[in-house]
């Protein structure tokens, strides 16, 4: 019985030792997060400088809601933790998007997109800011100096605001420039963001047709570039700069395929007959023909060249369609119908507004003129890989003398470039989720496929804060003073 007994006792111990450590909670406590500490920052009086991220741009548009979460507004937000001043931005009357000209909306400016459950739409509405309405008097001065379309140059250029509504409503006065504007309001801390992005996206998003916008000269941009960091530096304060980022990783370029033309088998016969493009494929092989016989190219190089441009359609839901490419061999002074066109390959980026060109009719009510099918894609639709080259080296130069600036004044830097690098291979993770390049499901790129969404920006904010505790001795990230990823929306709904 006595050793019942103590068997039952263990019994009951064990059960009551089992329960308790079912019940209890064995996860440690957290660390307490460390105090905050601003190191060698004074954050009394930040003024952001730059173009479309730095305004907040994102959805096609400029509007009040999209401001509000500019990454350099969740900044400020982070600065007043450590007793950084307040922070004024130039917002638009609504969240529209876009400018009356005389009571006038302009189709160039806005109106904001939304998703409607299949694609980006253009929202309802008329725009309430009128363009020709400065605001500098009653609001200004302004801490965010974001000007949308700025290029490096323009930052530095006098009466700006006379040719870019966004800094015309802002401005001081009709002389200024946006780093007047800024310099005279004594900062002590500046970010200097996306300075060269718009030195080369004109080129890019209009298919790198030097006619309708070129990338700025090497010259004007290391001037510009200088004379920014100098004048921003000169009482002392401290700043962030960004590089530029391959643009050409933006979902405005790697959406449309190259090969999005379905076919049956009449049509693609037809295509490739002599009445389409069987006469052209002949004609190639007969001028390269004549070439070679006067030797002014040799066999191979005419081989390759044919094989290019030979274009042939099949019965398929991916045919590739036809463009323009000016690389080519201009064999148009042989016979003027030979004009330097081929189909597209995947080494070639098709922009985002070509998804809604390709298969509309050059002629209305004519099906032989199909815009990418019977007509070639003019040079404004597509980069060629010349042309993409032409921006990587661009881009390449551009950041060389960034470092090299930010190094000299030492200047903290946020490495864009790689940060969209990763977000279109590897995906980007940040605050838990994990942003990608994709069109729309991405979470990183609004909806014109060029500008972050909130959330984007938010994330570009916390590492604006990782390179400023790096470069500053400050610990905003390790004392958990960052942007909450989670409670910025990647899309804006129809009514806001």
């Amino acid at each position: 019985m006595k050793t019942l007994k103590y068997l039952f006792l263990s019994a009951v111990l064990i059960g009551f030792t089992s329960c308790n450590e079912d019940d209890y909670d064995y996860t440690p406590d957290p660390e307490p997060l460390p105090a905050l500490t601003t190191g060698s920052l004074d954050l009394s009086t930040y003024v952001a400088v730059g173009s479309s991220f730095t305004a907040g741009f994102t959805d096609n548009a400029l509007f009040a809601a999209g401001q509000q979460n500019s990454f350099t507004n969740i900044l400020s937000q982070q600065f007043a933790v450590a007793g950084g001043g307040s922070f004024s931005q130039p917002l638009m009357n609504d969240n529209i998007g876009g400018f009356l000209f005389g009571g006038a909306p302009n189709s160039q400016f806005g109106p904001r997109l939304y998703f409607n459950g299949s694609g980006p739409t253009p929202v309802t509405g008329t725009p309430t800011t009128e363009a020709t309405n400065n605001i500098y008097g009653s609001q200004g001065p302004f801490n965010n100096m974001g000007v949308p379309g700025a290029r490096s140059f323009h930052l530095v250029a006098e009466g700006y605001g006379n040719f870019n509504p966004y800094f015309g409503r802002m401005a001081s006065s009709s002389t200024a420039s946006v780093l007047g504007d800024a310099m005279a309001q004594n900062p002590t801390f500046f970010t200097l963001s996306e300075v060269g992005g718009n030195d080369v996206l004109g080129y890019a998003t209009n298919g790198g047709d030097a006619s309708l916008s070129t990338i700025t000269d090497q010259a004007t941009f290391d001037a510009s570039f200088n004379a920014l960091v100098s004048a921003l530096t000169s009482n002392g304060a401290k700043g962030v700069v960004t590089n530029v980022p391959y643009i050409t990783s933006l979902p405005h370029f790697t959406t449309v395929p190259h090969n999005p033309v379905p076919l049956d088998a009449a049509t693609a016969g037809y295509l490739n007959s002599a009445a389409a493009y069987g006469a052209y494929n002949a004609g190639i092989q007969g001028a390269f023909a004549y070439l070679v016989g006067l030797g002014a190219v040799s066999q191979a190089d005419a081989d390759l060249e044919i094989a290019k441009r030979t274009i042939n359609f099949s019965a398929s839901s991916n045919n590739a369609v036809v463009i323009m490419d000016e690389n080519l061999t201009d064999l148009t002074a042989i016979n003027p119908a030979l004009v330097s066109m081929r189909q597209a390959t995947a080494e070639d980026l098709l922009v985002l507004p070509a998804m809604s060109f390709i298969g509309t009719l050059a002629i209305p009510g004519n099906p032989q003129t199909v815009n990418g099918v019977a007509i070639p894609l003019a040079d404004k639709w597509v980069l060629t890989p010349e042309e993409q080259l032409e921006i990587k080296t661009a881009t390449d130069n551009f950041n060389n003398t960034i470092a090299s600036v930010a190094s000299a004044n030492g200047l903290a830097v946020v490495n864009f470039r790689d940060l969209l690098i990763q977000a279109s291979t590897t995906g980007l993770s940040e605050g838990g989720f994990t942003f990608t390049t994709d069109f729309v499901t991405g979470g990183l790129v609004g909806l014109d496929g060029i500008h972050l969404t909130s959330r984007g920006y938010a994330a570009l904010a916390n590492k604006f804060l990782e390179a400023i505790d790096a470069t500053y001795g400050s610990n905003f990230i390790a004392a958990g003073v960052k942007a909450d990823i989670g409670s910025y929306p990647t899309n804006f709904p129809e009514e806001l």
